[in-house]
């Protein structure tokens, strides 16, 4: 049962960060080209800077999955060089370096919570490449104003 419950919070959590994302890069589809009175490559720069605080959020998003499910001691623990600093803490470093797929490794999740950083880094490495797609489009669209800021 405990592993289904995991199956079951894992999909959840990685379903939230992929419509998360998807809903931001909708949305700066459409906002983007409205962008007035700014040079074209400063819409990359809004881009960006967009793009990087979802993936703040989605990393944050699995860190409060850890840090829930962290409240059911059968369902797992971190262990490692924990920052002393509050659980919630090392929840949110754990999912930074996992989300990243950089995974050094100090701190380190056991039982059935292992399960969620194997779907976090999937899911980021998922998001992540597709920000740089969505962002090399946006690249075509507006890098240099000497060329048409329509792909064909």
């Amino acid at each position: 049962m405990l592993l289904i419950s995991a199956f079951i919070v894992n999909g959840l959590l990685a379903l939230i960060a992929t419509l998360i994302h998807y809903e931001v890069l909708s949305q700066l589809d459409k906002y983007l080209p409205r962008v007035e009175n700014k040079a074209p490559r400063f819409k990359v720069l809004i881009g960006v800077g967009v793009i990087f605080m979802a993936h703040i959020l989605e990393i944050w998003v699995f860190a409060l999955g850890y840090f829930a499910t962290l409240q059911f001691p059968q369902m797992g623990s971190l262990v490692g060089e924990l920052s002393g600093h509050g659980v919630l803490l090392d929840c949110a470093y754990l999912s930074f370096i996992t989300f990243t797929t950089v995974g050094y490794g100090e701190i380190v999740a056991q039982g059935y919570l292992r399960y969620l950083t194997g779907v976090e880094a999937l899911t980021g490495l998922i998001l992540i490449t597709w920000s740089a797609s969505f962002l090399f489009i946006e690249m075509q669209k507006y890098w240099t104003t000497n060329k048409p800021h329509q792909l064909k």
